[in-house]
């Protein structure tokens, strides 16, 4: 931190160094008694610029030029989230001063009566990470700083490997390797059947005739094929590769409990990572039986959006990193307190930041990632030089690292005219239209 930035965040005067501009004009302000900015506007930005429909959150406030980002997506339902931010925290917010972000975020929580769903959280996620950002700014910091400061010089990250055949899959993670990586989350696909992490996989017409009479048309997904190959999986690459790379899976809960316990416990001999969703939300009890029964580590949380669902995983120990999605949960200020209890059980942090998460949410990933002691490992997704137009400042990625850029803030922004460029192909996605030969849904 340079001598400027660090007398600004103590409220220091800009103009003490010749320095001028809505940001060094507010910290001079803040030494005068004069109050904090207010909130006067929240703009919600609908974009596509890749694969995912992005729903951006922009608070402006009553300091000219001074406003802040966050991330609401909600890739399946994103009109809803950004009808939530119109029709309702907009309103909320409005003439609040921006500095106040516990007492919005818990206000706004508590404000629809019902709370914890995930198209209220992803809204209420947008504001506050908008919030922490114009803090940051007003602050001349980077937001790791506000947090705490850097536990680490850059962010380790985990790749994606999927393949068809075995031999694509190991050409995969030796690429990644060779390029500084050591973490790699490797998918393979079942022969004939659907499954999850690897595209371009039919449903073969020998599977299908499988099918009894009267199964609506949809690609097939049964558990105990599924189970055999990733066990055939990673017998393959150990044998090919070592133990030298860090190897993950992700189940993505389609799997029965029992059948996910036979998993873990046929895995331990290849020392896995971590097993990522073994089991789906609704059987998280089952990871008393899960833990007491195997040494394979195990991560959860991508589709938690209620603290009663991770806490006994955490304070039971059952589980060894949460994966919880930020803007699902609240945002960030949810997410540094998920953080913080998970310090206390030993429980490791690893995001979920996939593509559906926009680069702003990447950016509170990272900034979470500097400053927690407990991190563990965050999922990659590299984005396209379209998308790092949309989104200057975007976080950088160098040999298997992510960076920050030390710009005050989230050190993000988005520019509306080119997002404006980019509209939705449709209203949002669509999960679980896999089946079990007789018909039965599989869960996502």
């Amino acid at each position: 931190m340079n001598r400027r930035s660090a007398l600004g965040a103590l409220g220091v005067s800009a103009t003490l160094f010749g320095g001028v501009g809505p940001l060094g004009a507010a910290r001079a302000a803040a030494t005068r008694g004069v109050p904090p900015p207010k909130i006067t506007d929240v703009k919600v930005i609908l974009t596509q610029p890749a694969d995912d429909q992005l729903v951006i959150v922009k608070v402006l406030t009553s300091e000219p030029g001074l406003y802040g980002v966050g991330c609401a997506t909600h890739r399946e339902r994103p009109l809803a989230v950004a009808t939530a931010i119109e029709q309702y925290l907009k309103p909320f917010v409005m003439g609040r001063h921006c500095d106040e972000i516990e007492d919005i975020w818990q206000s706004a929580y508590v404000s629809s009566y019902f709370r914890s769903g995930v198209t209220l959280n992803n809204a209420l996620s947008g504001i506050d990470g908008a919030l922490w950002d114009i803090l940051g700014k007003r602050a001349g910091l980077p937001l790791y700083a506000l947090l705490g400061g850097k536990s680490r010089a850059a962010v380790p990250l985990y790749c994606h490997a999927s393949a068809i055949e075995l031999p694509d899959l190991e050409d995969q993670v030796r690429k990644w390797m060779a390029q500084g990586y050591r973490h790699v989350r490797v998918q393979l696909a079942v022969p004939g059947f659907a499954g999850y992490g690897v595209a371009g996989v039919a449903t073969s017409d020998a599977v299908a005739k499988m099918r009894p009479e009267g199964v609506a048309p949809s690609p097939v997904f049964e558990p105990t094929p599924y189970v055999n190959n990733t066990i055939r999986m990673f017998d393959y690459l150990r044998s090919k590769l070592g133990f030298d790379v860090e190897l993950i899976h992700d189940v993505h809960e389609r799997v029965p409990p029992v059948q996910a316990l036979e998993l873990a416990k046929s895995l331990e001999p290849y020392r896995l990572f971590w097993l990522e969703d073994p089991l789906a939300p609704e059987d998280v009890e089952w990871f008393q039986i899960l833990r007491q029964q195997t040494s394979t580590p195990l991560a959860m949380g991508e589709l938690f959006v209620n603290r009663h669902e991770w806490l006994p995983l955490v304070t039971n120990r059952w589980i060894d990193f949460i994966r919880i999605h930020i803007s699902a949960v609240g945002g960030l200020n949810m997410a540094r307190k998920v953080a913080a209890c998970c310090e206390f059980f030993n429980v490791r942090t690893g995001w979920h930041g996939p593509g559906n998460v926009s680069p702003i949410g990447h950016a509170v990933n990272m900034h979470l990632d500097l400053a927690c002691y407990n991190f563990g490992i965050q999922e990659q997704n590299v984005f396209s030089p379209t998308v790092r137009e949309v989104f200057p400042g975007a976080p950088e990625i160098k040999g298997g690292y992510m960076y920050a850029n030390d710009s005050p803030g989230l050190g993000i922004d988005v520019d509306e005219k080119l997002a404006a460029k980019f509209p939705y192909q449709t209203p949002g996605g669509s999960r679980g239209n896999d089946r079990r030969l007789d018909g039965t849904i599989v869960r996502p």
